[in-house]
C-alpha cells in the first residue's frame, strides 16, 4: 500500500474483519455503497473524490482459514470535523459482499506531521550542501591568493635561478632541487632557498657555497642521492637534510619540512653514515688537505736550502 503524506491533510485508517473469503473489489465495493447517502450529498464518497477531496480507498486483505482481515487506508483533504465524520461512518460498514463484516477505524493521522518531518530533513540537506559548499569556496580562494602571493615573492637569482626573497641577504641558503620545492617552502615561510634545476649544478650554487653556509635539502629518492653527490663533487656543502622515503620536498608539510631541516647532519658525516668516498678536490676538505700537504712538503725544503 503506498500512501502519499504530502498529497493530504489527514489520513484516515481502519481495520476490517469478515467472516468469509473477500477480496479488495468487494471490500472497497462495501465502502462506498454503504456510506453511500448516509452523510448527504456535501460528504458522498464519489463526489468527495472527483473534487480531490478524499483520495483513493486503498485495501490490503488476506484470508485465512475462511475469514478475512485487513486494513483500510484513506486519504482526506477536508478539514478535521469532515475527516471525522466520514471516518465514523467507515464504521458503519456491516457487510462486504455475502459476508458479515466489522470496521473500526485504528487511527486518525495528521499528515502535516510527517510533511514536516519532511521539510526538516529536506532543509537539513540542503544546509549541509550549503555549509560544504562555502567552505570549499572559501578553502579555494586562500589557496588562490597564496599561491598568486608565492608566485610574487619567487625571484631569479643572478637572473637565472628560482630562489626565495631573502637568497641574496641571507646568511644561510638551502640549495633544492626544483621550483615546485622554492614553492613549497616559501608556503611554509621560508624564504632563503635556490633551486638548481637538474643534476649539472650551476655556477652560480657553486659559487654561493663558497660564501655561505648551505644546506641541501632534497627528494627522499634516487634522485636526491643524485644531487647530493653532484653538490658535494662541484660545491662546498656544510650540511645535508633529506625528506622522508619516497617523498618529494614539494609535497612536505609544514611539519615535514621543519622536521627534516631539523634532522640534518654535516656533509662528513653524512658521506660517512652512507659510506661515500670523499668527493674530488673541489670540496672543503679535500682542498685544505692538499693546501696542507703542499705546506708540508716546503718547509723540508726551506730547511734543507
Amino acid at each position: 500500500m503506498n500512501i502519499d503524506p504530502t498529497s493530504s491533510k489527514y489520513v484516515i485508517k481502519a481495520s476490517i474483519r469478515a467472516n468469509g473469503v473477500v477480496n479488495k473489489s468487494d471490500v472497497v465495493g462495501a465502502v462506498f455503497g454503504q456510506t453511500e447517502g448516509l452523510l448527504g450529498d456535501e460528504l458522498d464518497l464519489r463526489d468527495l473524490q472527483k473534487s480531490g477531496r478524499m483520495g483513493r480507498v486503498e485495501v490490503e486483505i488476506k484470508s485465512d482459514k475462511g475469514k478475512s482481515t485487513g486494513e483500510i487506508v484513506i486519504s482526506s483533504s477536508m478539514d478535521q470535523v469532515e475527516t471525522s465524520v466520514f471516518a465514523a461512518a467507515l464504521e458503519t460498514v456491516e457487510r462486504v459482499g455475502p459476508c458479515k463484516a466489522t470496521v473500526k477505524v485504528t487511527s486518525l493521522d495528521d499528515s502535516r506531521a510527517t510533511k514536516r518531518e519532511v521539510i526538516i530533513e529536506r532543509a537539513r540537506s540542503l544546509l549541509l550542501s550549503l555549509i560544504k559548499d562555502s567552505r570549499s569556496a572559501g578553502s579555494n580562494i586562500t589557496d588562490t591568493v597564496r599561491q598568486v602571493l608565492q608566485t610574487e615573492e619567487i625571484v631569479r637569482f643572478k637572473g637565472k635561478l628560482p630562489a626565495g626573497p631573502n637568497v641574496e641577504s641571507s646568511d644561510a641558503v638551502i640549495v633544492v632541487e626544483g621550483r615546485g620545492d622554492v614553492l613549497n617552502l616559501l608556503k611554509h615561510g621560508i624564504k632563503n632557498s635556490v633551486a638548481v634545476e637538474g643534476t649539472n649544478i650551476p655556477k652560480e650554487v657553486v659559487g654561493l657555497s663558497k660564501e655561505r653556509t648551505v644546506t641541501a635539502f632534497v627528494d627522499g629518492d634516487r634522485g636526491g642521492e643524485m644531487i647530493i653527490q653532484e653538490l658535494l663533487q662541484v660545491a662546498e656543502i656544510d650540511f645535508i637534510a633529506r625528506a622522508p622515503d619516497n617523498t618529494e620536498v614539494e609535497h612536505l608539510t609544514h611539519k615535514q619540512i621543519m622536521k627534516s631541516l631539523r634532522d640534518k647532519v654535516t656533509a662528513e658525516l653524512f658521506m660517512e653514515q652512507n659510506k661515500w668516498a670523499r668527493p674530488g678536490s673541489s670540496s672543503k676538505a679535500p682542498a685544505k688537505k692538499t693546501r696542507r700537504g703542499t705546506k708540508a712538503k716546503a718547509a723540508p725544503a726551506s730547511k734543507k736550502k
